[in-house]
C-alpha cells in the first residue's frame, strides 16, 4: 500500500490501473478512521480490483465556530485501517495542494441541503459538495462508497452525481454501532465517559420510534414527540434537530405514507452527534 499526498502521483497510478482494465473503488475520509470507515473499505475491496482511500480534514466543510483545529488526526494508526482492510493507495493532501490561495469556485446545491444538518450547519454542504466532486476529478474511480449514517450526505452525493453527470457509482453502505448501539464516529473519542454513556440515548430513542411506527403510529408529531420526550430524560443530551423527511426528497413529512428517513442529531455535552433510521411501508 502507497501513502501519496499529490494529486498527480494518484491520478498517474489510476490511469495504470485502468490501462490494465482494473476497476477502482473509492472510499473518501476525513481521517481518524473506525470499524465504519473500515466496513466501507472492506466493501470497496469486495467489489473492485484496487482500492483508494482519501484521509483529508476538509476545512471548507467546517464552520468558524465548529472543531476543525481539534478534529482527530491519526495518520499512523489510520493507514494500518486502510491496508488491513485491502485499500492499495492512500490519498493524503495537504490543504495547499487541494485548494490554490485565490481558490473561488464552489459546488453548491438548493433543496436537500435547508433542513437536518443543513439548518444549523449553513455551510458545511457547499464544502462537502466541492471537495467531494474535486476527488471524484481526482481519482476517477469507477464506485464511491458512503456511510448510511450520514443520511443527509449520502442523499447530497447521490443528487449531486447525478445532476452533474458525473461518471461513478455511489454505493450506501450500512451504519456501523458499538455493542450498546451508539453509531460508529470519529467525534465519538470527545466523550468522557460520563457522556459516552450518555449518548446511547441516540438509538435508544430511534428504536422506540421505530416500534411506534411497526405498531402502526402514521402521524410524524406524534413519532417525534417519543423521540424528543425520551432524549429530554438524559440531562447531558441537548437537541439540535428531530426531523421525519421523505427518503429521497429529504422534505418533511406529515404523515407517513412512503419510504422515510428517521433522523436526529444531538449535543452530548459539547459534542453533536448524529443517528437516523430509514422506514420502507
Amino acid at each position: 500500500m502507497r501513502i501519496v499526498g499529490k494529486i498527480n502521483d494518484v491520478r498517474n497510478q489510476v490511469k495504470e490501473w485502468k490501462k490494465q482494465g482494473l476497476t477502482v473503488g473509492f472510499v473518501p475520509t476525513m481521517g481518524y478512521l473506525h470499524e465504519g470507515h473500515e466496513s466501507l473499505i472492506k466493501r470497496a475491496y469486495e467489489e473492485n480490483d484496487k482500492v483508494v482511500v482519501s484521509i483529508f480534514v476538509n476545512p471548507m466543510q467546517f464552520g468558524p465556530k465548529e472543531d476543525l483545529a481539534s478534529y482527530p488526526r491519526d495518520l499512523k494508526r489510520d493507514s494500518e485501517v486502510c491496508e488491513k482492510a485491502g485499500a492499495d493507495l492512500i490519498f493524503h493532501p495537504e490543504n495547499e495542494e487541494m485548494y490554490f490561495n485565490d481558490f473561488s469556485t464552489f459546488v453548491d446545491m438548493n433543496g436537500l441541503t435547508k433542513g437536518l444538518c443543513g439548518k444549523s450547519r449553513p455551510i458545511h454542504f457547499r464544502g462537502v459538495c466541492t471537495v467531494v466532486t474535486k476527488l471524484f476529478n481526482i481519482v476517477a474511480s469507477d464506485r464511491a462508497y458512503f456511510g448510511e449514517k450520514d443520511a443527509q450526505q449520502l442523499a447530497v452525493i447521490k443528487r449531486m452525481v447525478r445532476d452533474l453527470n458525473i461518471d461513478i457509482e455511489i454505493i450506501g453502505c450500512p451504519i456501523i454501532r458499538e455493542e450498546d448501539g451508539l453509531a460508529k464516529s470519529s467525534r465519538n473519542t470527545y466523550l468522557s465517559l460520563e457522556e459516552r454513556k450518555a449518548a446511547t440515548i441516540l438509538n435508544k430513542s430511534l428504536k422506540l420510534a421505530k416500534e411506534k411506527i411497526q405498531s402502526g403510529e402514521r402521524n410524524a408529531v406524534n413519532i417525534i414527540e417519543v423521540i424528543e420526550n425520551n432524549i429530554k430524560s438524559e440531562k447531558l443530551a441537548k437537541i439540535d434537530y428531530i426531523e421525519i423527511v421523505d427518503s429521497n426528497s429529504l422534505e418533511e413529512v406529515k404523515e407517513i405514507s412512503k419510504s422515510i428517513l428517521v433522523a436526529i442529531a444531538v449535543f452530548i455535552g459539547k459534542t453533536r452527534l448524529i443517528d437516523n433510521f430509514t422506514y420502507e411501508l
